[in-house]
């Protein structure tokens, strides 16, 4: 599992241990790692020309004891020092020891015309809102350029806590990152500028209760998915009811149930309208035409997707003793306060449009601060919520780390592909996993049955749901 933490708690980490080292000890780690990733970005280091770009923080002087390494290599490096009377003085002593040069920030665009590799360390883990106007100017001169980009921890101009990007920022190719992984590397629309991310460990070791973030792995995900006994029969697995569809919109109940399938429970009832097309489509479908109080035994039910202006069925289902997945319309027609109120767990999974709309903001202020508005969803209707997205988020009602999606394809912002989520995630609650758990690994799931579905072309939602007993077994190794 990758975590993430915050900029405080990563820096009492590091000064924790530069209390033990030698001065300077540990931004020569830093540095010998940043060198490496350079390097490899190169190839053939010597006769490259390598531009520093350096702040007056600890970031520039990472950059500038890089750029020393790369300077004995061969590389020729050029300093463009945005503050002159506040750079690193012994990474800028030793960066000219090994033949590099220095130039001020209005002359960096010449420099960066002529580079083939660019060492982003402007502003570092501290820094908040965009690029002041000088480094903005010299971003966009990169931008212009064609070189790499490396960024030195995180690219500057974004926020390390919440992943915002408030103004310009730079875009890198690489970020290579030191210690521990921070929250804005992996959360858009920061993770956009972020590139590739190389973690490089420097011997910090921030306290595990203390992260902010958390992203799954094919390993933590195993874990999870539930496995049938010999004993097993389908009510031991779970039974997961899906209360879905309409006579305008038949075909979320049908992509709904298919995702459920493939999801882990035992069987799967449908209530709804729906009911021919689920059977057509799924003969082993148990539906019932009597509403989901009398519609049998579930572990857990599934409501909203397709359902139209169905607030009794909505409501009914949250009259149930059991965990409750709202998505789609059922997200506009449940009442805040019985969300609340409900005693057993309530997984909401909107995308940035439903969640602006239970917020009461604009899509775009959502899309900006999804680390927050996730959280604060989670707070308000005390329930777990999966913010859908370029990065998917869970969020838990009681705080504590939140869950970041590292699966996925662009392709799957095609409709229907939420009601697939729905009903998987849906059976995962039935089989038994928590709402926290089974969001995740939903979203792992169905991310990784994305990219085998598209695989760089355009897919629909059935090519999804048809793919996911492909990723469970790829999770499963």
């Amino acid at each position: 599992m990758r975590t993430a933490y915050s900029v405080e708690t990563v820096r009492a980490a590091e000064r924790a241990l530069m209390a033990r080292l030698p001065e300077g000890a540990l931004m020569q780690r830093a540095a010998a790692g940043l060198a490496a990733a350079c390097a490899g970005l190169l190839g053939r280091v010597s006769g490259s020309r390598v531009v520093l770009l350096v702040g007056s923080g600890d970031n520039g002087g990472d950059a500038l004891y890089a750029g020393a390494r790369l300077a004995r290599r061969g590389a020729g490096v050029t300093a463009v020092l945005l503050a002159p009377e506040r750079t690193h003085a012994a990474g800028l002593a030793a960066l000219r020891r090994a033949g590099g040069r220095t130039v001020t920030a209005d002359r960096g665009e010449e420099a960066i015309a002529r580079a083939r590799l660019v060492v982003d360390g402007i502003v570092g883990i501290g820094g908040k809102g965009g690029l002041r106007p000088d480094a903005a100017r010299l971003a966009e001169a990169v931008a212009r350029s064609g070189a790499a980009v490396v960024a030195v921890d995180l690219p500057s101009g974004v926020d390390a806590d919440t992943g915002e990007v408030r103004g310009a920022a730079l875009r890198a190719d690489l970020t290579v990152t030191f210690g521990a992984y921070k929250p804005g590397l992996l959360v858009d629309p920061a993770r956009e500028y972020a590139g590739v991310v190389r973690f490089v460990g420097i011997g910090i070791e921030p306290p595990t209760a203390d992260a902010v973030l958390q992203a799954l792995q094919h390993a933590d995900v195993a874990r999870l998915l539930p496995t049938p006994q010999a004993e097993s029969d389908k009510y031991r697995r779970g039974v997961v009811g899906i209360a879905a569809g309409s006579a305008r919109y038949p075909g979320a109940a049908v992509l709904a149930v298919s995702g459920a399938l493939r999801g882990g429970a035992g069987a799967v009832r449908y209530v709804g309208p729906a009911g021919d097309a689920v059977l057509a489509r799924f003969p082993e479908t148990l539906v019932s035409d009597a509403g989901p109080a009398k519609a049998g035994r579930v572990q857990a039910w599934v409501t909203g997707p397709g359902a139209g202006d169905d607030a009794a069925t909505v409501i009914e289902v949250l009259a149930a003793d059991v965990p409750v997945l709202l998505d789609a319309d059922g997200l506009r027609l449940a009442d805040r306060d019985t969300v609340r109120g409900r005693t057993a767990p309530t997984l909401m999974t909107p995308h940035a449009g439903e969640a602006a709309a239970l917020l009461g903001v604009r899509r775009e202020e959502v899309e900006a601060a999804r680390l927050g508005a996730v959280r604060e969803l989670a707070a308000r209707y005390r329930a777990t919520v999966l913010l859908k997205g370029s990065t998917t988020l869970v969020a838990g009602p009681g705080g504590g780390p939140v869950r970041v999606n590292p699966t996925g394809t662009p392709w799957l912002a095609t409709a229907g592909s939420g009601d697939v989520l729905s009903g998987l995630a849906g059976s995962l609650l039935a089989a038994g996993l928590d709402p926290l758990d089974a969001g995740s690994a939903a979203a792992y799931l169905h991310g990784l049955a994305g990219r085998f579905a598209a695989q760089g072309a355009p897919v629909g939602a059935h090519d999804v749901a048809a793919r996911i007993p492909e990723a469970w077994r790829n999770v499963r190794g």
